[in-house]
């Protein structure tokens, strides 16, 4: 799924009322980073990743117009999986190295903010096209609304036998299984942080990467297809490929020789990764009866992609100086991953139904991109962008009213750094 930016989360919320209110460490804890040295210093953004970001959708965009141009093209979104498990586990691992605890309630709201109105958005004219016209590509368009706006689409998928149905939002099962991951990830890493020393983190982190791997091979047979690649439980190591490359780099200091390691090695396989995942989309075919090929794929191949993706998003980070880097941090390309590549995602498969409804045949891939991009573009700047702003109006007021609150309680009842 395309993911855009966290564009909320450099606001954090440490007002009352959330789930995990902040708690005062001491001294030594803060300066220890709780177990996390180089949590707080991994948490802006990364102009590769944004810039990769725009190469995945772009891939998905074509990949939907005509699939035998790149028939491996849904890759794509297995990319997007681990850059947002990376980067959001980054985040919360920031928040916690600083305050000792996540804000929950704050997590879900920055989430619900960034992801929701853009897809009712698209959710509106869908069901707007359905009642006002006849066009065959809209029918059902009621219930494609219903899943995708309660982001259980992939549920629905999971549980069909034969071909896909899902109207004009069938593509929203990615975020389904997105959604699903940051309400659960959330939860289970601020108990593991809080019950668990670091290394033991890392550990547990490690290994439910390989669990969905595992249950994969329970589920597998020919007719379980569906169920495992739209299920979250059997995609989840894609998103935990992400969270672990997070953990680790979090835990290293940035004199650590381990670190230098694998500072060296993904820089070496940044470009081998990259090289491998468009062969992939280029030769591959993932979707479909193909076979042992398809039982090898739907066990072993997701986790193989994962590790790739894990790969590139290690070298993007830490090797900023490369060629690769440099060419994805390219600005317009970093720009449109960085504020795009959501609402491209969002709106380029009702796009390409809307197109193939109509009989446009000659340069519907052109008609594709340009119509898609400036759909993004509006939800961009009349959607998203006014309600971020808003949200960080309000985060940001009710950041200045604690801090207007705490030297007053500090005053009536010093606590044990002030004396």
């Amino acid at each position: 799924m395309a993911k855009a930016p966290d564009a909320t989360a450099v606001v954090e919320t440490k007002g009352y009322g959330t789930v995990g209110a902040p708690r005062s460490p001491g001294p030594a804890a803060s300066r220890a980073g709780r177990g996390y040295p180089s949590a707080a210093l991994r948490s802006g953004r990364v102009n590769g990743l944004d810039g990769l970001r725009t190469l995945a959708v772009a891939l998905v965009l074509v990949y939907h117009v005509d699939h035998t141009l790149v028939p491996g093209g849904s890759v794509a979104v297995d990319v997007f999986f681990t850059i947002s498990g990376f980067v959001i586990t980054r985040l919360l691992l920031a928040e916690y190295s600083r305050t000792g605890t996540i804000a929950l309630l704050a997590f879900y709201r920055r989430r619900w903010t960034r992801l929701v109105p853009a897809l009712l958005a698209v959710c509106a004219v869908c069901v707007l096209l359905a009642t006002t016209t006849s066009l065959w590509s809209f029918e059902g368009s009621w219930q494609a609304v219903g899943l995708a706006a309660a982001f259980v689409t992939n549920v629905f998928r999971a549980m069909e036998s034969g071909p896909y149905s899902g109207g004009p939002l069938a593509h929203t099962w990615s975020l389904g299984v997105e959604e699903q991951f940051y309400f659960l990830w959330p939860l289970l890493l601020l108990l593991l942080l809080r019950r668990l020393r670091a290394q033991k983190v890392l550990l547990c982190t490690a290994t439910l990467c390989v669990l969905p791997f595992l249950w994969r091979c329970v589920l597998w047979n020919p007719d379980a297809t569906h169920r495992i690649y739209n299920g979250t439980d059997t995609r989840a190591d894609q998103l935990l490929a992400g969270a672990l490359v997070a953990v680790v780099l979090a835990r290293l200091q940035a004199d650590d020789p381990r670190l230098e390691l694998l500072r060296t090695w993904a820089g070496r396989l940044a470009v081998p990764a990259l090289s491998l995942l468009a062969l992939v989309a280029w030769q591959v075919p993932i979707t479909g009866d193909n076979g042992t090929w398809t039982a090898l794929w739907y066990t072993v191949g997701f986790l193989g992609v994962a590790a790739t993706s894990a790969t590139l998003v290690a070298g993007l980070e830490l090797r900023p100086d490369t060629w690769l880097s440099r060419l994805l941090s390219w600005e317009p390309l970093a720009w449109i991953g960085r504020n795009l590549s959501y609402g491209i995602y969002l709106w380029h498969y009702p796009v390409v139904r809307l197109l193939a409804s109509l009989g446009v045949q000659d340069g519907r891939l052109s008609a594709t991109v340009v119509l898609t991009v400036t759909m993004a573009l509006l939800s961009y700047y009349l959607v998203e962008r006014p309600f971020l702003r808003r949200a960080q109006r309000r985060a940001s007021s009710r950041q200045r009213h604690c801090e207007g609150i705490r030297p007053g309680l500090r005053v009536g009842r010093p606590n044990s750094a002030a004396r």
